[in-house]
């Protein structure tokens, strides 16, 4: 169990890796995630499901290096073994024909994304996928995105790929001319930020994915607390996905930087004994 069948990379700091996981391939719904442990003494890391095959009994994890941990994972190979990977965890997005959906994926946000749009496209939708990056050797999975979806818009913080500008130009552009029934946004605190902003002026209904700080994925150690309507919510067991114009993203972002010395300290150690 938790053999790694294949391993890719799709940039150079991001990783795909097809894991053996047959009875989490078989209950595992778009939205969920799992808990990974590479070690004994590793420490336990949140990953979207961003793809399974129940015939093969395998789930296709992303891993972006930006950490110890994440690196680890990164440089494990086929054959390799993670030794834990608990799941599927949190609640499943809630997938219906609405209409048109917008698939907003920023980064490595994109691999939870793919499931979701994917879904709402098989549910019936016309879905507009628009994928940002800050260049294009870190844009991910915009092929297998524009395989299903009716229309793919790529932006690039640099415009060496598709258009230039940030994420909410191309979202922008897509409001002004038709109607969109429901947004799905993923990726860094900040671009949620202003995804839900900007759609909320537009009277859109948005959902975002978060990725918080999170230990044992199961509302036991309060580490992935967010604040949703003014109320506390737990992105493991309420989550990961919230109405985007509750979320107090301030808040959040302010958490995600509680460790962030301390990350440093132990990532700067980790590659100094790789060198």
């Amino acid at each position: 169990m938790n053999f790694i069948i294949e391993k890719t990379f799709l940039s150079e700091n991001v990783a795909r890796l097809v894991v053996e996981a047959p009875l989490i391939a078989q209950k595992q719904h778009p939205g969920q995630f799992v808990i990974v442990r590479t070690d004994e003494k590793g420490e336990r890391i949140p990953l979207t499901i961003a793809d399974a095959d129940k015939e093969r009994g395998t789930i296709t994890l992303i891993v972006q290096r930006v950490g110890t941990s994440s690196h680890k994972i990164s440089l494990l190979n086929a054959g390799s073994r993670l030794l834990d990977v608990s799941g599927p965890l949190g609640r499943p997005t809630h997938i219906e024909n609405k209409g048109t959906v917008l698939a907003c994926g920023g980064g490595v946000g994109i691999a939870p994304l793919f499931p979701i749009a994917r879904a709402f496209k098989e549910a019936g939708n016309r879905l507009i996928a628009v994928l940002g990056a800050r260049t294009r050797e870190l844009l991910i999975l915009e092929g297998e995105m524009a395989a299903f979806a009716d229309e793919t818009v790529v932006m690039t913080d640099d415009g060496s790929y598709g258009k230039k500008g940030v994420i909410t130009i191309g979202i922008e552009e897509v409001l002004r001319r038709e109607p969109v029934h429901l947004a799905v946004a993923i990726g860094p605190a900040v671009m949620m930020k202003f995804v839900a902003l900007l759609t909320r002026r537009y009277g859109v209904p948005t959902i975002a994915s978060l990725n918080t700080i999170m230990v044992d994925g199961t509302g036991m150690c309060g580490a992935c607390r967010v604040s949703v309507g003014g109320k506390t919510r737990f992105v493991c067991i309420d989550g990961p996905e919230f109405d985007a114009h509750e979320i107090d993203y301030d808040e959040m972002i302010q958490r995600l930087g509680t460790y962030r010395a301390e990350e440093k300290e132990s990532y700067d150690a980790y590659l100094g004994t790789l060198s």
